[in-house]
C-alpha cells in the first residue's frame, strides 16, 4: 500500500544555523557569512570577500523524526583556468554526532577565474537539491555541514515530518581564525577539515574563521572576534601574510599585539592559543609572494612557488621561520601578564616527519588524510586535561 509523504516546510532562520555570523537575504533565500556585514564593507578584497562568504564551519542544525530530508540551495562554484576542475562541494549529514551521510548540490553558478589575468567571469545556474533518505523514524539530532568550498545561498528546508531548533547541550564554544588551511582546503568533506575534527573530538561547538588568503591581521576579523560570543579561542597566524608578501617585521610584531589586544578587549579571561604555521618548505626560509607555477598549469596540475629572495630576510621580509620565532618570543612576553595566553608550534601539527610521508600536493596545502591528522592532534595537544582548552 502507497503512502503519501506530507512534507513539511521550515523556514530557514538564525534559531537553525550554527557557525554563520551574518545572513544576508538574496532573491533565492538566505546566505550565510562568516563576517557581519560592517567589516565586509570595510575591505573591498574579492579574495577575502568570496573566502568569508563559503560558509566553512556552518551548519543548519535541528531536532526531528523525519526519515527524509531535502535541502534546496543554490551553489557557487569556483574553477580556474587551465588547473583541474574541482570537486563539487560536499554536504555532510551528521545525526546524533555521527556522520550518517553525504551529498552534493547541482546545478548553480560557476564562478571562473583566470589567474594569469586575473579576470573573473560568472556563468549563473538553477537552483539544486541535495536530499537525504532512509533515516531513522525516530527523534534526532540533525546537523547539515555546508561546503566549506561553495559560497550557498540557502533557499528551502523540507522533511516528512516537523522540525524544531535543537536544544543547547551546554558545550562549550570554540572560535577559530586561520588561513585557507582552516577554511579547509584540500579536506574531503566540511567535518573531515582539521578544525572541524578537533571540535568534534574536543566536544564543542565550532565557529570557524578560516577565511582562505585572508588571515592578514585585519583589525575588522580582530573586532569580529572580540564581539563573538565564545569560551575558547584560537588564531594561526603566518602563512598568508607571506604568500601575500604584505609586511616585514617591523609592521609585524605591532600588528599581532594590536590583534591580540582587540580580541582581550572582549575576552579578558578566555583561553586564547596563537598557533604558527605548519611546515612549508617553500616558504620556510624563502620570503613570498607565493605564485601558481604558471608552467605546469597547462598539464592541470596547480602547484605554487616562492617568489622572493632569501637573502631578503636581512631587510626584514618575513619567512615561516621569522614568523614562528617572533610569535614565540612574544606571546612568552605577553604571558607573563596574561595566564590564559597560550602558545602552539604548527610544527606539532604538520612537521618534517609529515612532510616526508605525506607532502603538501600544491606545495602550500595538506591533503585530505593531513587534515584529519591535524585535528587528531589538535585535539591530543589543546582539548586533553592538561591542554590550553582543558575542561
Amino acid at each position: 500500500m502507497h503512502t503519501e509523504r506530507h512534507w513539511t516546510t521550515t523556514p530557514i532562520t538564525e534559531a537553525l544555523l550554527r557557525g554563520a555570523l551574518d545572513l544576508e537575504r538574496t532573491e533565492h533565500g538566505l546566505r550565510p557569512h562568516r563576517l557581519p556585514a560592517w567589516a565586509r564593507a570595510q575591505c573591498a578584497d574579492g579574495q577575502l570577500a568570496m573566502a568569508e562568504a563559503q560558509p566553512a564551519g556552518v551548519r543548519l542544525v535541528f531536532r526531528t523524526r523525519a526519515t527524509t530530508i531535502e535541502l534546496d540551495a543554490l551553489r557557487t562554484r569556483t574553477a580556474y583556468v587551465g588547473a583541474p576542475p574541482r570537486p563539487d562541494g560536499v554536504y555532510d549529514l551528521v545525526v546524533d554526532g555521527r556522520l550518517a551521510g553525504q551529498a552534493a548540490a547541482t546545478g548553480g553558478n560557476v564562478l571562473t577565474v583566470d589567474m594569469t589575468t586575473g579576470s573573473a567571469e560568472t556563468r549563473p545556474g538553477p537552483v539544486g537539491t541535495v536530499r537525504f533518505s532512509g533515516l531513522p523514524e525516530a527523534a534526532k539530532d540533525i546537523e547539515i555541514w555546508l561546503p566549506y568550498n561553495e559560497t550557498t545561498e540557502l533557499v528551502a528546508l523540507r522533511t516528512d515530518a516537523p522540525v524544531a531548533p535543537a536544544p543547547d547541550r551546554g558545550r562549550k564554544v570554540w572560535l577559530h581564525h586561520g588561513s585557507s588551511i582552516s577554511h579547509g582546503s584540500n579536506g574531503a568533506s566540511p567535518t573531515s577539515t582539521w578544525p572541524a575534527r578537533a571540535a568534534s573530538l574536543g566536544g564543542v561547538e565550532l565557529i570557524n574563521l578560516g577565511l582562505g588568503g585572508s588571515a592578514l591581521l585585519d583589525p575588522f576579523t580582530a573586532r569580529t572576534m572580540r564581539d563573538t560570543p565564545a569560551d575558547l579561542i584560537s588564531v594561526k597566524i603566518g602563512i598568508n601574510l607571506v604568500n601575500a608578501d604584505l609586511m616585514r617585521l617591523r609592521a609585524f610584531s605591532p600588528a599581532v599585539h594590536g590583534f591580540l589586544d582587540t580580541i582581550r578587549e572582549g575576552h579578558p579571561d578566555t583561553p586564547l592559543l596563537v598557533v604558527s604555521p605548519i611546515l612549508c618548505p617553500i616558504h620556510e626560509d624563502t620570503p613570498g609572494p607565493s605564485a601558481p607555477d604558471f608552467s605546469e598549469l597547462g598539464e592541470g596540475t596547480l602547484r605554487f612557488v616562492a617568489m622572493g629572495d632569501p637573502a631578503e630576510r636581512a631587510a626584514g621580509k618575513l619567512t615561516l621561520t621569522v614568523i614562528r620565532d617572533e610569535l614565540s618570543r612574544l606571546v612568552e612576553r605577553r604571558a607573563a601578564d596574561d595566564p590564559h595566553l597560550h602558545h602552539l608550534d604548527g610544527r606539532e601539527l604538520y612537521g618534517q616527519e609529515d612532510c616526508a610521508e605525506r607532502p603538501l600536493p600544491d606545495q602550500l596545502h595538506p591533503d585530505a588524510a593531513t587534515h584529519l591528522r591535524m585535528g587528531e592532534r589538535f585535539a591530543g595537544l589543546v582539548f586533553t586535561a592538561d591542554g590550553p582548552f582543558a575542561a
